[in-house]
């Protein structure tokens, strides 16, 4: 009976126009498969699509039947796998499978997995996928959905994780981190709670804050202590009497007041004699300043650039070698912390194909990595060489550059994207196109929007009409639709057609009353 109703409802959007605009579909060689009617129709993932008609909004299947009434006017958010959706008393939410979850009667709602957490007004309720059942958590000051799914609700300087075993239970404080613990505090101290709403990690550390991952660094009975969340329990990683100290992300120890370690995580990063300074200039990446003014690039895995260098400053590098500064002026360094090209540029960027940029005065040029200038200081700006060709900016208009510093095009552009299908998108008096690295035009710049879904497929708008081109400038469907969706996982393109007022035709007779008794 269920399938009967659908199946009826199916013919009903196919054959009355009422229900909404006809979309087209063909297959990708072109080929027009059939048609469909709907106000509108969204691709939310891979093989979620939604359609609207005068009658309401459904969760369609792949051949774009509807299968779920999702009781609403509009798609308000997709968060997978949840399809939020908005109607005229609030927000609802469905799964993407079809299962409803929660009605349309909430100011705002969150999202887990397998759980979503729901408001209306000051009150909150949590929604159970396993059990599909909703449960009310009380009114409540502020109530929170973490990253991995626990409950935090705070009432007053209180805060309770109302989902656990001791609901009732108050906290100091709960605070959430990328990691999969709560960092708790009690009278006693700090702690860690796991995902259940337990203590791996009683509350009677002195002071406890998150470093990274499952990392924490704390202090606690005069001695300073790394400490990683397991499942079970929490494990102390390293511990020392000696002065860790905590900027930020740098972590250094210090050993009879002695700069003297360089700590990571879980314990030592680098232990060496003579360290005079250490600066954290990126992830994982620290200048190391020893005495007679030796400096060292030192990255996660060990030495970048050995302490060799009587550099200022060292920055990462790309296809060994490492852009570092001395005297106010930059070059770059080998891994062994000799100059391969001398500090002789105001600035440096990094190098891609054996190519970098290098600035003088306000203007940037090319030097190759044996140190031969390419091009001369001239342009504004200038991004990495890729496949040959970089973007170079001259007089706030934008030019395709040989990696041998010609000019690939002699047109400049207000903008230009460059795209992983090999093309690049030009823009110029808010018109778009496509051109080559050879800066050869594939697309004219008349478009008013360009989306290059691979590169034998690329929706173009122009004058608010939609239409398809191949990769080599052919029409693959012609400018002559509202809107276009591409269904990769079905092969499908779907097509809205160009919607026409129905004309109302005028009586050529005028209606004539006839008096009562003619």
């Amino acid at each position: 009976m269920f399938k009967q109703v659908y199946y009826f409802l199916f013919l009903v959007l196919l054959n009355y126009p009422a229900f909404g605009q006809n979309w087209e579909v063909y297959d990708f060689s072109g080929s027009l498969q059939g048609k469909v009617a709907y106000q509108n129709l969204e691709l939310l993932g891979e093989s979620v699509r939604v359609g609207k008609t005068d009658s309401g909004l459904f969760l369609l299947s792949a051949d774009l039947r509807p299968i779920v009434d999702l009781q609403a006017q509009e798609v308000y958010q997709y968060l997978q796998p949840w399809i939020i959706v908005k109607g005229p008393e609030g927000l609802g939410a469905f799964h993407e499978y079809g299962q409803k979850a929660l009605p349309t009667a909430y100011d705002e709602i969150q999202t887990y997995p397998t759980r979503l957490l729901a408001k209306k007004g000051s009150d909150y309720y949590v929604y159970e996928k396993s059990s599909g059942k909703t449960r009310w958590l009380g009114s409540s000051d502020q109530v929170l959905l973490t990253h991995h799914g626990m409950v935090i609700l705070k009432q007053g300087e209180s805060y309770y994780l109302p989902l656990s075993s001791t609901p009732e239970k108050a906290y100091e404080q709960l605070s959430v981190n990328e990691g999969n613990f709560l960092l708790s505090k009690e009278p006693s101290g700090y702690g860690l709670i796991d995902q259940g709403g337990n203590y791996v990690l009683e509350p009677v550390i002195d002071k406890l804050e998150h470093t990274r991952g499952d990392n924490y660094y704390g202090y606690d009975d005069n001695q300073y202590l790394l400490i990683r969340g397991f499942e079970n329990k929490a494990q102390v990683k390293y511990n020392s009497y000696h002065q860790i100290t905590k900027e930020g992300d740098l972590m250094l120890e210090y050993i009879h007041g002695k700069l003297r370690r360089v700590i990571e995580e879980e314990g030592i990063l680098l232990d060496a004699i003579g360290m005079e300074s250490v600066t954290l200039i990126g992830k994982d990446l620290f200048n190391v300043r020893f005495r007679e003014n030796k400096m060292g690039l030192l990255g996660k895995n060990g030495w970048l650039v050995t302490p060799n260098s009587d550099a200022e400053w060292i920055g990462n590098g790309s296809e060994g070698l490492f852009p570092a500064k001395k005297n106010g002026k930059y070059g770059f360094l080998t891994p062994s912390g000799t100059w391969a090209i001398p500090p002789n540029f105001l600035d440096v960027g990094t190098f891609s194909e054996k190519i970098a940029p290098y600035k003088n005065s306000s203007l940037w040029g090319l030097v190759s990595s044996e140190g031969k200038i390419l091009t001369e200081a001239k342009w504004e700006e200038i991004k990495d060489v890729l496949k040959g060709i970089t973007i170079a900016k001259s007089n706030e208009s934008y030019y395709l550059i040989r990696s041998t510093g010609e000019l690939a095009s002699e047109i400049g552009y207000d903008k230009i994207s460059r795209l992983k299908e090999g093309f690049y998108l030009v823009e110029k008096n808010q018109k778009m196109g496509l051109i080559s690295a050879s800066g050869n035009p594939i697309l004219p710049l008349e478009y008013d929007w360009i989306q290059v879904e691979h590169k034998d497929f690329i929706v173009v708008v122009k004058d608010g009409l939609f239409g398809v081109v191949r990769g080599n400038g052919d029409s693959f469907l012609p400018l002559a639709y509202e809107q276009i969706h591409l269904d990769m996982s079905e092969q499908k393109i779907l097509v809205k057609e160009i919607f026409l007022e129905p004309v109302q035709q005028e009586n050529s007779q005028p209606s004539v009353k006839r008096k009562k008794g003619d």
